[in-house]
């Protein structure tokens, strides 16, 4: 007799996604925008653009979590990656100047486990909250034999929204402007494969090491969108994978400028001083690898630099003058890192 298979004799169960929707549906609504048109549940999410803007542009960006999801699954903590998922994409399109507007994820597992897969999306809405987006949809894919049992990996996606007279794309730059850092809150969600390999060589992990190392990204969305109300502001770095060395140049417009970065003007967390001892990195390793406690720098011009600070303050930012603007090839001093818009770095 042959025997009569079910999708879910193949490890796929349908009705643990449906379950896993049913669940989510009122978290997505708390995140519902006016410019919404449809629901969760439908092939694709349907919006109008935000009635204030004369002449809005798009903006896109795409992220993940990376192995620091397998530090989270490994100890059971799953709650706070949804924060990370969003944080990574939508510091990215903040950049720009724009507003998050839409939020989706990407949820791959070999076996959907609906408790955890749920304790993920509601960190992502609580984050779509907080950084005032929808979160429009999603994706739930079960994909047995392709995962390890119990793991899972993350994609997210959002949309932006920026008027085009606003966009902040550092053309304006020029020397003499300062740079103000933004604190992050440990790692972000960067430099991980490097964390666990110090982690292994360590052979123990005690609690507030581990919090440390899975504190949530960071959220700069109103602290900042706050800051461009009110101050001119002419670029803007996330602060991510290649830390400080490779992103604070990618605000540049023009390949005759650099930043002088004080590394004496903030104090690491203890976190960065760690995992640079653990794993005996150079000044330089470090500094490229993790954001070193500034996960997020905003240029602006000297004269706007109290302001900016104020601005920041009232937005509850912890922030600070870091560095400035200079000509390509300006000597650093002592403590400081330079870092040309054609990619040359050095320490002082």
């Amino acid at each position: 007799m042959v025997r009569r298979f079910t999708y879910k004799d193949a490890g796929v169960d349908i009705d643990a996604g449906d379950e896993l929707v049913r669940r989510i549906a009122p978290l997505a609504q708390r995140t519902r925008r006016p410019e919404m048109l449809g629901g969760i549940g439908g092939f694709a999410a349907l919006a109008t653009l935000p009635k204030r803007y004369r002449e809005p542009v798009l903006v896109t960006g795409t992220d993940g979590v990376g192995t620091k999801l397998k530090l989270a699954i490994d100890h059971d903590r799953h709650d706070t990656v949804g924060q990370d998922l969003v944080a990574m994409s939508v510091n990215d399109v903040l950049v720009t100047g724009a507003e998050p507007f839409l939020f989706l994820d990407y949820y791959a597992t070999s076996k959907l486990d609906v408790d955890v897969a749920e304790r993920v999306i509601v960190g992502i809405a609580r984050a779509c909250e907080l950084a005032g987006c929808a979160l429009a949809g999603g994706e739930t894919a079960e994909m047995p034999g392709f995962y390890a049992p119990g793991d899972y990996d993350l994609a997210g996606f959002c949309v932006g929204v920026v008027e085009r007279s606003a966009i902040v794309d550092g053309r304006e730059i020029a020397p003499g402007h300062v740079l103000v850092g933004l604190a992050s809150s440990g790692p972000h969600s960067n430099g991980y494969s490097l964390v666990r390999r110090i982690l292994d060589e360590q052979g123990s992990l005690d609690a507030s090491l581990l919090d440390a190392l899975l504190e949530p990204t960071r959220l700069y969305v109103r602290a900042v969108r706050h800051v461009l109300e009110r101050c001119p502001v002419h670029g803007m770095a996330h602060v991510t994978g290649g830390g400080l060395i490779e992103n604070v140049p990618r605000m540049f417009a023009r390949d005759d400028l650099a930043a002088v970065i004080d590394l004496d003007s903030w104090t690491w967390l203890w976190i960065f001083d760690w995992l640079q001892q653990a794993g005996n990195l150079t000044a330089e390793e470090t500094l490229r690898t993790f954001n070193c406690g500034i996960g997020f720098v905003m240029c602006v011009p000297a004269s706007e630099s109290d302001a900016t600070l104020a601005a920041l303050d009232e937005a509850g930012e912890a922030a600070r003058v870091v560095g400035r603007v200079v000509a390509r090839d300006t000597p650093p001093g002592a403590s400081q890192l330079y870092l040309g818009a054609d990619g040359t770095h050095r320490l002082g």
